[in-house]
């Protein structure tokens, strides 16, 4: 009796456990992938077409407008199954449409929007036809006319990811390939779309119904999110407008200084990131996907702000200790000036980027401090919080230590890489009273109700060099794009401060990156702005001259937004 009891005890477990995974089972297929269930259950009795160009939520600007610039437009959608005479109607269409479009093939198959803009003549034509299988409806497109900060965004692709796994369940199968759109994949990756055109079929395939109908989902998609960068339009225009004109190879970074946010970040050239552009622009370019605001260059001398702010900050020179400078004739490194500066205080070698001087100051301070002083300022830091950039090896410091490198490293050539946006978190010690910031380009992840689902605060920040000695630079580079070489940046009324750079990237007569990096308003500075001109003619002719054009019209013509709330400005 006993030996029955156990084994009836050990049954009704045995049932418990069973009804209980079974319940699992079923609350997982409810709840987890029920929504999902639901919607290819409703798929086999319908045929769907999404009205949106890609299922995926959006890249904005710091208040909330997508960069990629889409919109809505009329697009022609066809339903096969509604036309009967498929030869007369493939006619009509291919009358009206533009582009080489196969009717016949496409009206043998599924419903298909058609990806040809139209025009008002073209939309009021394919409606006087008066076909249910033939509808011109708004489809929601990614892409505008003119994109921003391409290389940020990225793009799309079909390929699967190097490492990642197919999804089947992803709307159309498409995945980030670049920058922000890879990064992120599967937060903006959609699990389905927002409108779309429908119409049912029974079991047999036919038609049930007359016509389409468009529906709405009334929820919001649970999988997709959106990413908030600090990027603010209106600035990113104003540099890309500016680049489109003078820069055809480099970059610029426009930062704010009291915080360390990119407003803008553009490389140049540039690429459509339409998934059917890509190909093409792959082949005209072998740079063109390369972001150049995140990739190594030789500083040339801006690297001086930090050989002077070392020397300033260790008390082995003032602002008036004076060098001498015998031109092309220097012992140490020649001098752009040929006949030489003769003798020169470090204030007027800085303003004049004297080369001599520079190198005696690195011989002064030795490598170990240069190196020190050099990491201080974040130029070995590759890291932009929100942005996961891979780190690029070649950025070693190290290497001013090594056998005859510290005198070429005084004028930030030899060893010495660093990237645009790296510049601008240097320069942006200066304007901080010697404090550092970390970079930040992603602001926060947010869902498809407009709520905050990941945020990325503002960095640490560290003392580089004490307020009396950036209070030094700050006047030497004032003075610099006031009377300098660097005059050709100089901003009337607001004012402005910087430092040119022309880093020679091979021998005599070479090819020169040209530099320069600075900041304003001159009282109370609120940008940093930095831009390189690749294969330019120096620093002071070719990147000056974009600095103040882009400077002057981001501070007379950009209203201030800086209060303004984050809203989403997508559709839906």
């Amino acid at each position: 009796m006993y030996v029955l009891e156990q084994r009836l005890v050990k049954t009704f477990i045995l049932i418990v456990v069973m009804f209980i995974l079974l319940f699992l089972k079923l609350a997982g297929i409810q709840i987890i992938q029920g929504d999902y269930l639901a919607q290819k259950a409703v798929q086999l009795n319908a045929r769907e077409v999404p009205l949106e160009e890609f299922c995926r939520g959006e890249i904005t600007d710091r208040h909330g407008h997508p960069l990629a610039g889409g919109g809505t437009e009329g697009r022609l959608v066809l339903f096969p199954a509604l036309i009967q005479d498929k030869e007369n109607m493939a006619s009509q269409l291919k009358s009206i449409v533009p582009g080489e479009f196969n009717f016949q093939l496409l009206l043998a198959g599924d419903p298909a929007i058609i990806p040809a803009r139209l025009t008002p003549p073209q939309e009021a034509a394919l409606k006087n036809l008066g076909h249910p299988g033939v509808m011109v409806l708004p489809v929601y497109l990614r892409y505008g006319s003119s994109p921003l900060a391409v290389h940020l965004s990225g793009h799309l692709s079909k390929a699967t990811p190097a490492g990642g796994v197919l999804d089947v369940k992803r709307p159309g199968g498409w995945y980030g390939a670049l920058g922000l759109e890879r990064y992120y994949d599967q937060e903006l990756a959609g699990q389905r779309a927002k409108t779309f055109a429908r119409v049912y079929v029974d079991a047999m395939g036919r038609l049930v119904g007359s016509a389409p109908e468009v529906i709405t989902r009334a929820k919001k998609d649970p999988g997709r999110q959106h990413v908030i960068t600090t990027i603010d339009k209106e600035i990113q225009h104003i540099v890309e407008d500016v680049m489109d004109a003078r820069v055809p190879l480099g970059a610029v970074v426009v930062m704010d200084a009291r915080t360390g946010d990119l407003l803008a970040a553009a490389s140049r050239p540039a690429f459509n990131p339409h998934p059917m552009a890509i190909g093409p622009a792959l082949a005209l370019d072998t740079e063109v996907f390369v972001d150049q605001s995140t990739a190594l260059f030789q500083p040339g001398s801006i690297f001086k702000l930090v050989v002077a702010a070392a020397a300033l900050e260790e008390g082995l020179v003032t602002s008036g200790t004076v060098f001498q400078c015998n031109g092309s004739a220097g012992p140490l490194i020649s001098c752009w000036h040929g006949p030489g500066h003769g003798q020169i205080t470090l204030e007027e070698a800085f303003t004049l980027s004297c080369n001599p001087t520079f190198a005696q100051l690195g011989l002064q301070l030795g490598a170990d401090k240069l190196i020190a002083y050099a990491r201080a300022f974040g130029l070995d830091n590759q890291e932009i919080i929100g942005y996961p950039v891979p780190v690029d090896p070649r950025q070693d410091l190290s290497l001013i230590g090594a056998g005859y490198h510290l005198v070429n490293s005084s004028v930030g050539q030899g060893p010495v890489l660093t990237t645009p946006v790296q510049i601008a978190a240097m320069m942006n010690v200066v304007v901080n009273s010697g404090v550092y910031l970390q970079p930040r380009l992603v602001k926060e992840l947010r869902n498809d109700s407009s709520e905050i689902v990941t945020r990325f605060p503002h960095g640490p920040s560290k003392k580089v060099i004490s307020s009396y000695t950036a209070a030094r630079l700050k006047n030497m580079l004032e003075t610099a794009a006031a009377t300098g070489v660097g005059s050709h940046a100089f901003i009337p009324v607001y004012g402005s401060g910087g430092k040119t750079g022309s880093a020679q990237v091979s021998g005599d007569g070479g090819s020169i990156n040209a530099w320069f990096a600075g900041y304003a308003p001159q009282a109370r500075p609120r940008y940093v702005v930095v831009v390189l001109v690749r294969d330019g003619k120096s620093g002071g002719q070719t990147a000056a001259p974009v600095f103040r054009e882009i400077t002057e019209a981001i501070l007379t013509n950009l209203q201030n937004y800086e209060n303004e709330p984050v809203k989403l400005i997508v559709r839906g």
